[in-house]
């Protein structure tokens, strides 16, 4: 599943998931995103953003991004995953459109 924004269509990224055999669910590309691992990877961004100093290579954005995975709190995942009832109500509520999550 991708929200169809450009550089998830980019040509890279086509020939990387065909070559693991990966499929991409169909996805309306103005659909409500009620996925709840876009704001870990939010939390992860800003972490990594007060990093002094920043990644400079792959390697250490790998190892920047598993060590604070590893301090981000059990707690935050759990609030997220008890959210989604409200989150898909809201959603459902106005038919899809912009929600104030």
């Amino acid at each position: 599943m991708d929200d169809n924004v450009r550089p998830h269509r980019a040509l890279l990224v086509d020939e990387f998931l065909e070559s693991e055999d990966i499929r991409r669910m169909d996805w309306p590309a103005r659909s409500s995103d009620l996925n709840p691992i876009e704001h870990v990877w939010d939390a992860l961004e800003r972490a990594i953003a007060t990093r002094n100093p920043p990644p400079r290579t792959i390697q250490e954005m790998k190892t920047a991004l598993l060590n604070e995975g590893d301090q981000l709190p059990q707690e935050v995942i759990n609030c997220l995953i008890s959210s989604m009832k409200s989150r898909c109500k809201a959603c459902i509520s106005v038919r899809g459109d912009h929600t104030p999550y």
